[in-house]
């Protein structure tokens, strides 16, 4: 806990048994009050990793998609009671050792979200991201700010921190079950008056680190493009679309998830 806050940590996973311990074991356990892993149908032996590591895991029948993973894993949360969800990939991409400050960040009553920026001091490249990725996250940071009249480094990292309350607001779901979730997710905290801080993160690309290919990296960053002019159009009330609307659903508490305690 932090100031009082209960801070679970949700891990979306999919063919992570290469790198899920070393993630898992950097996680500040004096801070953070649960883990809970969902596995979308790995190929892998990420379920037995989670189950040994002890990790509550929640595992989908069927590869349901990205955006449909992190659906669960907000939902688990908040049936825990979090006050502070904080998302952490575990590809061992982005250091657990910034859960703490993230965290307080939310739980001090500064910020409703926030997310690790790779962008902020530069070190993407020097981390590892390839130049097409690094120019077009600039590119498509740019058109989202000038839409979103925000000024945020980047949109696109998977490290990110949430409170409860945003959780419980947002109409998550009626948004993408792929990549694009990420993105919609971020316009949303914006649509409906919250703040985003951010801090500043190392990344690490390696073979290991999950990563989409490019055919879907150019359909992600058209995603991208859509969900900006559709934020923009709504929030001048010119258009309401599937999510930029007050009677969009929200997450289902009482979803059936399947659950195995290691």
């Amino acid at each position: 806990m932090i100031n009082g806050k209960k801070v679970v940590v949700i891990m979306p996973a999919y063919n992570a048994e290469k790198t899920l311990k070393k993630t898992f074991d950097e996680i500040c356990k004096n801070v953070v009050d649960s883990v809970i892993l969902v596995d979308d149908k790995s190929c892998d032996s990420t379920i037995e990793v989670a189950k040994k590591l002890g990790i509550t895991t929640i595992v989908h029948k069927n590869n349901l998609g990205y955006g449909a993973n992190q659906k669960s894993c907000y939902t688990a949360a908040l049936k825990e009671n979090a006050d502070i969800v904080v998302m952490l990939h575990p590809d061992y991409q982005y250091t657990p050792k910034l859960i703490p400050a993230m965290a307080s960040m939310i739980a001090y009553g500064e910020y409703d979200a926030v997310i690790a920026s790779r962008m902020l001091t530069g070190s993407a490249l020097k981390g590892g991201m390839p130049l097409y990725k690094y120019i077009s996250n600039k590119f498509l940071t740019l058109f989202q700010n000038i839409f979103t009249g925000k000024s945020l480094s980047e949109y696109h990292s998977g490290f990110r921190a949430f409170s409860s309350e945003i959780l419980k607001t947002l109409p998550l779901a009626q948004c993408d079950d792929d990549f694009v979730f990420d993105n919609q997710m971020l316009a949303l905290v914006f649509y409906y008056g919250f703040n985003i801080g951010e801090i500043s993160c190392p990344t690490k690309y390696f073979p290991d680190a999950s990563s989409i290919n490019l055919k879907r990296s150019i359909k992600y960053g058209l995603g991208v493009l859509g969900v900006s002019i559709e934020y923009f159009l709504a929030n001048l009330g010119i258009h309401k679309s599937k999510i930029f609307r007050n009677d969009a659903k929200k997450l289902d508490l009482n979803a059936k998830l399947e659950y195995f305690k290691g």
